[in-house]
């Protein structure tokens, strides 16, 4: 018998969505399919994902690799705990992604989300140091970075009005001025400053910063940056869940600035977008100093669905399809589409700071009121909405990161579209 969920419902609905206001946003599409670039609604409308829903997806939607290694693995196995049990899915995932990641990364801690991965980071870190005698605890943390919504990443991401509320439960974090062209050695001085209190770790979101305005920076920034943690013996976590999997044109941006972090995080696109999941890899010291016959320096992290057999899978039929197809070559191609579309926008007097790396193209619209809250960004969305695009604005940057099957007919839409809002920045 196959799966077919209602697609009508009587009465409003009780689910409560995320970073939704609901008493001003309009009621959302339901969406029933996704095919490549593409999604469905109910009502039969089409809508192209031009963000990858919310960064995910990499491959397409419903890629049938990914969608047969889900279907046979959920025949077999769902679920089992993780704490004192293993499964064939966790243990081949793990051991390729050792092989695929920088060498010297050879221990691998699951969880479910972008968050968790650096959540646990920051815990490995913690862990690291204390088991080992030292009382080194502060963070440090690039101005602008976001790294999710649990306690932990919060406190390391930038400050606003969508952690406020949470303020007293935050821990405080030494943050580094983000490094704006021209401005790059004003950062590489507060980290050489900063590490000389001898913090704990520096986490940060190499080369492109997501959630903070997909603000941009040079390689060799990151490359110093790494450089002057290792003099320090400051921990490196490089947030790459966002970046990771092709998004800045390479396998992991780090990859870029020839470096190797101390601890990588990963999600997103590790499953190709198709189900939750994470990883968080670390040095053998990091795992070593949390390894001992005295079990209060276990390390203390799970969730229930710490490596979900199923999502595993999902993730070993993603890494076949870089091994097996060109997908390096497929990013590439999409690179240079956004390229040629974003150029005209330089010499756009309505935008400004028209930039790409990669697969990600973005570029700001020059409005009096730019905050997050300001009204602007949610005329956007209700302009690319109404004209079948799924683009969603930080405030007054329009991005498009769109996944790697995504075609020159399809961005043509998405850019002849910004080209059009433009009006909405000069109304505001």
């Amino acid at each position: 018998m196959t799966y077919a969920p209602p697609t009508t419902f009587a009465g409003p609905s009780p689910v409560w969505h995320p970073f939704t206001q609901h008493a001003l946003a309009p009621e959302p599409p339901v969406v029933v399919r996704g095919r490549g670039a593409w999604l469905q609604t109910a009502e039969g409308g089409r809508i192209l994902d031009a963000i990858s829903s919310w960064w995910v997806i990499t491959h397409g939607h419903c890629h049938p690799r990914i969608v047969a290694a889900i279907r046979d693995q959920a025949g077999e196995l769902d679920q089992v705990i993780f704490a004192g049990h293993t499964h064939p899915a966790a243990e081949a995932l793990g051991r390729r992604l050792v092989a695929m990641t920088p060498p010297g990364l050879d221990h691998v801690f699951f969880s479910d989300s972008g968050s968790t991965s650096v959540e646990v980071a920051l815990k490995m870190a913690a862990g690291f140091w204390r088991n080992g005698g030292t009382a080194r605890s502060r963070i440090l943390a690039l101005e602008h970075g976001y790294h999710g919504d649990t306690i932990g990443t919060m406190s390391a991401g930038e400050r606003g009005v969508y952690n406020a509320a949470y303020a007293p439960f935050l821990f405080d974090v030494t943050r580094l001025p983000f490094p704006e062209a021209g401005r790059e050695d004003t950062t590489l001085a507060a980290l050489e400053a900063a590490c000389r209190a001898a913090p704990a770790a520096l986490v940060l979101e190499p080369l492109v910063l997501g959630a903070g305005g997909m603000r941009m920076y040079a390689p060799w920034v990151l490359k110093e940056m790494a450089a002057i943690c290792a003099r320090h013996g400051v921990l490196l976590i490089a947030d790459e869940v966002m970046t990771g999997f092709g998004r800045t044109g390479t396998l992991f941006a780090c990859a870029q600035a020839g470096v190797v972090p101390d601890i990588l995080c990963l999600s997103k696109g590790l499953t190709g977008g198709a189900l939750p999941l994470a990883a968080t890899l670390c040095r053998r010291d990091i795992f070593d100093a949390h390894y001992s016959t005295d079990r209060a320096r276990t390390f203390f992290h799970s969730s229930s669905f710490t490596a979900n057999p199923v999502a595993c899978a999902a993730a070993l039929a993603n890494l076949d399809i870089w091994a097996e197809e060109d997908v390096a070559g497929r990013v590439a191609a999409l690179g240079a589409l956004q390229e040629e579309r974003i150029a005209p926008f330089r010499d756009d007097a309505r935008f400004s700071g028209a930039r790409r790396l990669g697969t990600i193209a973005a570029l700001d619209l020059v409005v009096a009121d730019a905050g997050y809250l300001a009204g602007i960004g949610p005329r956007l969305s209700a302009f690319f909405r109404e004209r079948g695009l799924l683009v969603r604005p930080l405030g007054n940057t329009i991005y498009v990161m769109p996944p790697y099957c995504t075609s020159a007919g399809d961005l043509d839409l998405v850019y002849a579209a910004i080209a059009a809002a433009a009006d909405l920045g000069t109304a505001a």
